[in-house]
């Protein structure tokens, strides 16, 4: 196998994983999508208020299980952005759903940076328009 073709397959893999995760999100199940992610993942919202920075995948889970609670959204990967590092992926998608407490409609578009190691993801920094969610909170 060549170094490019070991590494369309690295990508191919890591790419699957990020979609099993969406659809474990689109599930509203948690637990299902860290199980996508290593024991040390790091996952960062830095636009959230107060940014978010978790350093395991218990403490992810803890802020992905809130989340749930008032949110059920799907994803849907609109564009896919190779590194040169194969275990590196920048995905673009898009997310809508709904605010469960009063059942507003939400969308947001996203941009999020994915690392991988032996498959699963070990970080990921994630990017959203904060006020597109305070709005929809607000009820605005």
């Amino acid at each position: 196998m060549t170094d490019a073709s070991a590494a369309a397959e690295t990508r191919a893999r890591n790419l699957t994983t990020v979609r099993s995760a969406f659809a474990a999100i689109a599930a509203g199940d948690a637990e299902g999508q860290l199980s996508h992610y290593t024991d040390d993942v790091i996952f960062e919202l830095p636009y959230t208020d107060p940014p978010k920075r978790s350093t395991t995948r218990a403490e992810a889970l803890a802020n992905i299980a809130a989340a749930f609670t008032v949110f059920r959204f799907e994803l849907t990967i609109t564009a896919v952005h190779e590194c040169l590092d194969p275990d590196e992926l920048i995905i673009e998608f898009n997310g809508g759903g709904s605010y469960l407490p009063t059942a507003a409609p939400y969308a947001n578009v996203y941009i999020a940076v994915f690392r991988f190691r032996d498959g699963l993801i070990c970080f990921q920094r994630e990017f959203f328009n904060p006020a597109t969610t305070a709005k929809v909170i607000a009820g605005s």
